[in-house]
């Protein structure tokens, strides 16, 4: 029997922590810098939404071009270590960039119709730049785990590790970024001008993930044989279609968009619903430090056991069955979350209902911890499955799907909030006459009901909808454990023999 090729301890080491650097960037983005456009320099809520949705369709057509230099690339260093290597500074700058803006609810207020225009450009340039350099890293970070290994074992194990680091490095940002640009501010006393700690913040945040991200270029192999044969562009865009399983995959993720909404929104809610617009609070209060710890903790809680349970369930099951447990069970406790909301608007930081909601978001995080860590394995596979049947190993190209699917449904996140957003007036000058009021003593639940019932709305009913749909594509899903099995023996005696 041939040997199974795989990455050591130090490799597995380097991935994760260049993950770890690449997913804190990600979510400076995601999470800080959507934070900043909306409620720091309080662009339009329809401006924000479209910027963030045009990129998406821009990035339907960019990432499988991505996806397709990186499947013709033959280097030295593999398929995706070129870019993995000199991709890091490249979105480290544009990140920065992305900061320098001026502020759209002064420019409003003072009747300077220009800067209004150059502030809202200046923030959809950047973003749609910025959206180009992440492909340029993200593809090659994702499609070089198939190349890492060629033991279906160990690479279910990285992905499950992947996954987890990058909820780490998320939750790490998510929950760091907003308090520590204000405690920025208040410490150089411009508590009513949060641009200047962000951009501080940001600044600093996105030079010390990109330097982590290095790791991976620096630090990792690829061990699976390089393809001699290579796919027009046409060619690509065919293949990710006509591939069956890969289909049923794209459009589940597809379906499943609105759950990035939780990930929007959910720190916007938390700091106006429980800290009065102030974060750094909750690391001052005891009360509110407890509500942290058990809203957050149950949604981290939950994501880390679904991704490191995954690896041993999909040992035992189907992928797909596992990944459609995770996707309609999860639908339930996240539209549960509302109507717990329903039940005691301006009550919700009372302990029992804070303990409710961390009991919801333990369920609502495994679901997404768990259909995250499926969707990359079936990627794995389905690249597998068209080597076997065509002779080609789409790397690149079938993770440049998965790439697509996280920014489409950050733009689907976008465009829906601004809209329940616009409806209730959350927008550009209200968002700073209401950060003035909350300075001045203000309640968020009592004194802006309408504001609170649209973001616990977006966090729970869109994105249990999602999940309940995205498991009927994969419902026939071709690629079961034993036809994976026996696809994966036949390409390592290939590899081998083509090595002789």
């Amino acid at each position: 029997m041939a040997e199974v090729k795989t990455y050591t301890k130090r490799e597995c080491a380097m991935y994760l922590t260049g993950l770890f650097g690449q997913n804190m960037i990600y979510n400076i983005v995601a999470t800080g810098l959507y934070y900043y456009f909306q409620n720091v320099i309080c662009l339009p809520a329809i401006a924000l939404g479209w910027i963030f949705a045009l990129a998406r369709v821009w990035d339907a057509i960019n990432d499988p071009i991505m996806g397709t230099f990186v499947d013709k690339t033959h280097t030295k260093w593999g398929k995706c270590r070129p870019y993995l290597i000199f991709a890091p500074l490249l979105i480290c700058v544009i990140t920065c960039v992305a900061f320098l803006n001026g502020n759209y609810a002064t420019a409003k207020a003072n009747g300077n119709s220009t800067a209004m225009v150059l502030i809202v450009t200046w923030a959809a340039v950047s973003y749609v730049l910025w959206g180009m350099c992440y492909t340029v890293g993200d593809i090659p970070l994702w499609g070089i785990i198939s190349r890492m290994t060629e033991s279906e074992k160990d690479r279910s194990s990285l992905i499950s590790l992947a996954r987890i680091v990058a909820s780490v490095a998320g939750g790490v940002v998510v929950i760091s970024i907003i308090a520590v640009s204000q405690a920025v501010n208040d410490k150089l006393g411009k508590s009513t001008d949060a641009q200047t700690g962000f951009i501080i913040i940001g600044f600093a945040f996105t030079i010390i993930s990109s330097l982590l991200f290095e790791c991976a270029g620096i630090g990792t192999k690829e061990k699976v044989p390089a393809d001699s044969q290579t796919r027009t562009m046409k060619e690509s865009f065919a293949l990710m279609w006509n591939c069956k399983p890969f289909r049923r995959v794209l459009i589940s993720g597809l379906l499943r968009a609105p759950m990035q909404l939780m990930m929007v929104v959910a720190m916007t809610l938390f700091t106006y619903y429980y800290c009065g617009g102030n974060l750094t609070t909750a690391f001052t209060d005891i009360h509110k430090l407890i509500i942290v710890v058990i809203i957050a903790g149950g949604m981290f809680l939950g994501m880390f056991l679904a991704m490191g349970l995954c690896p041993a369930l999909i040992k035992k099951f189907d992928v797909k069955k596992v990944h459609n447990l995770f996707s309609g069970l999860s639908a339930i406790p996240m539209a549960l979350i509302f109507v717990l909301y329903l039940i005691d608007p301006t009550g919700l930081d009372k302990i029992q209902l804070v303990i409710a909601e961390g009991v919801l978001l333990l369920g609502a995080g495994a679901g997404f911890g768990g259909v995250s860590v499926c969707q990359s394995v079936m990627i794995s596979d389905c690249i597998d499955y068209e080597e076997y049947h065509h002779g080609f190993r789409p790397d690149g190209v079938f993770f440049s799907g998965q790439s697509f699917i996280t920014k489409f449904s950050a733009g689907v996140a976008s465009i829906i909030s601004a809209y329940v957003y616009a409806a209730v007036g959350y927008t550009d000058v209200n968002i700073a006459q209401m950060n003035a009021a909350l300075e001045n003593g203000a309640n968020f639940a009592a004194d802006y009901p309408d504001y609170a019932k649209a973001m616990w709305f977006l966090i729970s009913i869109p994105p249990a909808i999602g999940m309940f749909l995205s498991f009927i594509p994969t419902l026939k899903y071709e690629i079961d454990k034993k036809t994976h099995e026996d696809i994966l023996a036949s390409l390592v005696e290939k590899h081998s023999k083509n090595a002789q």
